[in-house]
């Protein structure tokens, strides 16, 4: 863990911002490590908070897809899927990481906090799934439900009623499948930029044909700009 007294302190006010008090607070300190601070510092030995990102996004679904099935009873199987697709996609998690003011705590490489990684949607987004995987580790799964739960209310109760962030994969993977088609397929097809401050071209296929197109600052966002732009095509 990073032994830097303002860090440190970085870390007990963080605690407040969040609302929950970790028994060991280097747990907490690692969720908050982008990779560019970890490349940048190769030298110490230090990881960046990508492996609790990845956990902490199987505790968000579970904890977001418990809490629809048991609350909303009147949902079908289809429409509880779209309702937890808006609530967990990038800009859902982003707006409620900038609510908490995440951005403010996190340890960026130079080249990305100059470029404004401290508000990019993608840090954000990760960064917020990072500190449930923490409050999951530290406190166990009954915690960081409810953590989660605590954040993300609002938003639930918007997706259920139509006014969250529009999941444009969903709603083209529907589209898609009430014509009959087959699957769509979403392709990389080149990268551009440097580390911090790249941008992502993807094409969408269906039946090897590409029918839309969109970019972004990660992959999430240029999938859903173009899913976006097939069902503008489509429809």
């Amino acid at each position: 863990m990073i032994k830097n007294k303002q860090f440190l302190d970085n870390l007990m006010q963080f605690q407040k911002e969040i609302g929950y008090e970790f028994n060991d607070i280097s747990i907490l300190a690692a969720s908050v490590i982008h990779s560019s601070y970890a490349n940048e510092n190769r030298h110490k030995n230090i990881s960046s908070n990508e492996r609790l990102e990845f956990l902490g996004d199987a505790v968000l679904n579970i904890s977001v897809s418990d809490y629809i099935f048991r609350n909303y009873k009147e949902l079908s199987e289809g429409e509880l899927t779209k309702v937890r697709a808006c609530v967990v996609c990038e800009p859902s998690l982003a707006k409620c990481a900038k609510k908490l003011g995440i951005g403010k705590y996190l340890l960026l490489g130079k080249g990305e906090d100059m470029t404004g990684g401290r508000n990019r949607v993608s840090i954000l987004s990760d960064a917020f799934e990072a500190v449930i995987a923490a409050i999951y580790l530290d406190g166990g799964l009954d915690v960081a439900k409810e953590w989660v739960i605590g954040q993300l209310a609002d938003t639930i109760e918007e997706a259920v009623h139509g006014t969250a962030f529009q999941d444009y994969k969903t709603i083209l993977q529907e589209y898609v499948q009430k014509n009959g088609e087959e699957k769509i397929l979403y392709e990389i097809i080149k990268e551009r930029g440097p580390d911090h401050d790249k941008e992502f071209y993807v094409d969408v296929k269906l039946s090897n044909r590409v029918i839309g197109y969109g970019s972004g600052k990660s992959k999430k966002e240029a999938e859903q700009n173009a899913a976006k732009d097939a069902l503008d095509k489509l429809k």
